[in-house]
């Protein structure tokens, strides 16, 4: 079932959205050669323990942690750790934010110091992705019209799409209808209707988008073992066109 938002409904919605937003400001200033993913997982749940938010990935499905921390060849869901990040690595912080019982959802990519110009094409094109899905979150179109513009310019681009993970509706709970694939062909999947608040979230892959899970159970890495990169925004589709509830870049 599709739920639609009432305006309340979304403007509390946008208030998690702009402290997850501050959230990654915050941690965009932290990323550099020699600072942990655990580092940035105490961070984040400190800021937002101090904010009366929580975060709502923390003992979902048994996940420990407030933040998925996905360095290089992972693609998502990645447990952060006291590992030093490298000059040169990219990580991807996604997290969820519960505050005053409605939710908003956001990843984001960082290059830690100097990065390569393959490194830098991949979160240049994951990002301008998910800012071409955006723009086909309007009323009357379909799921899949935002699903094709953002196969149709990753590809090509000469990166693939991750099939296995999708984005999805969100609410008062982190999933809900409908699942947003990031590819397929367009006008097909339920009509995008004024109220409804969904994420959209490309994860792009230098090589395959094939995965593997570690023996954790939710480390989802390349099967290639090439590089990933994920951007993702929580959007609320209204009479105007889309709404972006966590915006932090000025682009």
């Amino acid at each position: 079932m599709i739920i639609i938002k009432t305006e309340e409904q979304i403007a509390k919605m946008k208030k998690a959205g702009e402290l997850l937003a501050e959230c990654h400001r915050q941690i965009a200033g932290m990323i550099k050669p020699g600072v942990t993913t655990m580092e940035i997982d105490r961070f984040v749940e400190k800021f937002l323990e101090e904010h009366g938010a929580s975060p709502e990935q923390k003992g979902y499905n048994g996940y420990p942690y407030a933040t998925c921390a996905s360095v290089n060849d992972v693609i998502c869901h990645g447990f952060p750790n006291e590992t030093p990040l490298k000059n040169g690595d990219i990580v991807t912080i996604d997290m969820v934010v519960r505050l005053d019982g409605w939710l908003a959802d956001s990843a984001w990519s960082y290059a830690v110091g100097d990065i390569s110009d393959e490194a830098r094409h991949l979160l240049d094109v994951t990002k301008k992705s998910l800012y071409l899905g955006i723009e086909q979150a309007v009323v009357g179109n379909r799921i899949g019209d935002i699903s094709h513009a953002i196969q149709k310019y990753a590809e090509s681009e000469n990166l693939s799409v991750v099939r296995h993970f999708v984005g999805h509706a969100i609410g008062e709970e982190m999933h809900e209808e409908p699942q947003v694939p990031h590819y397929g062909p367009p006008h097909r999947g339920p009509r995008l209707k004024e109220g409804m608040v969904i994420t959209i979230e490309p994860m792009l892959n230098i090589g395959t988008y094939a995965c593997k899970i570690d023996d954790d159970g939710w480390t989802a890495r390349t099967k290639d073992g090439k590089w990933s990169a994920q951007y993702e925004h929580t959007i609320a589709i209204t009479k105007d066109g889309p709404l972006i509830l966590t915006e932090q870049d000025p682009r």
